[in-house]
């Protein structure tokens, strides 16, 4: 796992706060989905995440569902799942707000899974079967050199991994687009940069 250090927060301040980087970002993204460069990036990014994936010898995928103009990863997942042997039960999952200010669980997800809505209006799946993933893909509206992460500002992905068992640790890779790549990151003493960050362009 990647280790962060006081040395590397301090030696990458940005002046902005987050939320004026997240509005910029967030407006940029959605701008974005209209434009013909788009099918083209997304085609990339979706190359370049299945490469890693079959790199990766995990049996168990969280992944996110796309909103405000993330990458869709649901085809991705599903060619990942079809691809697993009869010995490589694979699986992948979503993640579902169970209450506010708390850790999210991930429940089990195919193709055909029945949805419903969850909180805040995004889809989770209807059927409750709590898996615990290998490796997480976690949606950044932006993101540093040095693999640190902007969301969306709701604190539920630093819950969740505060609160997993170190033992179980899941891989964390960001899925994000170039145009979300900023110099530096405001960074607090609880931020803990990603393992990798996938973009339609390069592995960080």
């Amino acid at each position: 796992m990647v280790q962060r250090s006081v040395q590397s927060i301090a030696r990458n301040v940005c002046a902005e706060p987050k939320s004026t980087l997240r509005a910029t970002l967030l407006a940029r993204r959605e701008a974005q989905q209209e434009e013909p460069s788009r099918a083209l990036a997304d085609a990339a990014l979706g190359e370049r995440l299945r490469a890693l994936l079959e790199a990766r010898p995990v049996r168990c995928i969280g992944f996110y569902w796309p909103v405000a103009g993330e990458f869709d990863a649901r085809v991705v997942l599903t060619d990942w799942l079809a691809s697993g042997n009869a010995g490589d039960a694979r699986e992948a999952a979503l993640p579902v707000v169970v209450q506010p200010h708390a850790p999210m669980a991930f429940h089990a997800w195919r193709a055909d899974s029945p949805m419903k809505a969850g909180r805040y209006r995004i889809p989770v799946p209807e059927e409750e079967h709590v898996v615990v993933p290998e490796l997480l893909l976690v949606p950044c509206v932006g993101f540093d050199a040095d693999r640190y992460r902007l969301g969306y500002g709701g604190g539920y992905y630093d819950r969740t991994l505060a609160a997993w068992p170190a033992a179980r640790k899941p891989v964390t890779i960001g899925i994000a687009y170039e145009a979300g790549k900023l110099d530096a990151l405001p960074r607090e003493l609880h931020d803990m940069p990603l393992d990798a960050i996938v973009t339609e362009a390069a592995l960080y």
